[in-house]
């Protein structure tokens, strides 16, 4: 297991040392921050569900907790923290900051900076079922056998074929996307060491 034994200073080295994707230069994008933040020594992912809410443009979508960067938010950081309170009620003091997994675009023109974070675990998670209907302990173990399953290791599959299932669920999108990445960060590492 890639995280079995990791720490948050590892972590950290690792992601300040190997490259992740840029904001685009054009600034046509709208700006939102999310938090991929890892539980259970950090062996997990905390994800959310979107709620099925008819015309809801992300209606039941699994993605990383956050939004669009405010303008009383200081920097994207403050606003992935802000978000993260907002939806998940987890405060700053219960996530161990460790680094930036860079920036993705969406096909509607969002760049999402990725912050990584591992949650203490302490406190109660309360979300607002208008936006959010559950949220999700991914395994890290279980997207890295489906990443090694499905043969995306070493390449950047299409958004077609870039899927997840997990369970009741399939991440898709850019959540796929930026999980992509992440784990290919952790095997680079693991295959390179």
């Amino acid at each position: 297991m890639i995280l079995q034994n990791i720490d948050a200073d590892t972590l950290r080295r690792i992601l300040t040392t190997m490259p992740h994707p840029g904001q685009p230069a054009d600034g046509a994008c709208q700006l939102t921050s999310v938090f991929l933040l890892l539980c259970g020594r950090p062996s997990s992912i905390l994800m959310i569900q979107k709620a099925d809410t008819e015309g809801y443009p992300w209606r039941n979508q699994m993605a990383l907790p956050g939004g669009h960067i405010d303008p009383c938010d200081a920097t994207s950081l403050e606003a992935g923290f802000r978000e993260l309170y907002e939806e998940l009620n987890i405060s700053r003091n219960q996530v161990t900051y460790v680094g930036t997994l860079g920036h993705f675009q969406t096909i509607n023109h969002k760049d999402i900076e990725v912050f990584v974070g591992i949650w203490s675990e302490i406190g109660e998670i309360c979300h607002n079922p208008d936006e959010i209907s559950r949220t999700v302990i991914v395994p890290l173990q279980s997207l890295l056998d489906i990443h090694i399953q499905k043969g995306f290791h070493g390449q950047t599959p299409d958004v077609f074929t870039l899927r997840y299932p997990i369970e009741d669920v399939v991440i898709w999108g850019v959540t796929a996307k930026i999980l992509h990445h992440f784990i290919e960060t952790l095997l680079s590492v693991v295959t390179t060491s």
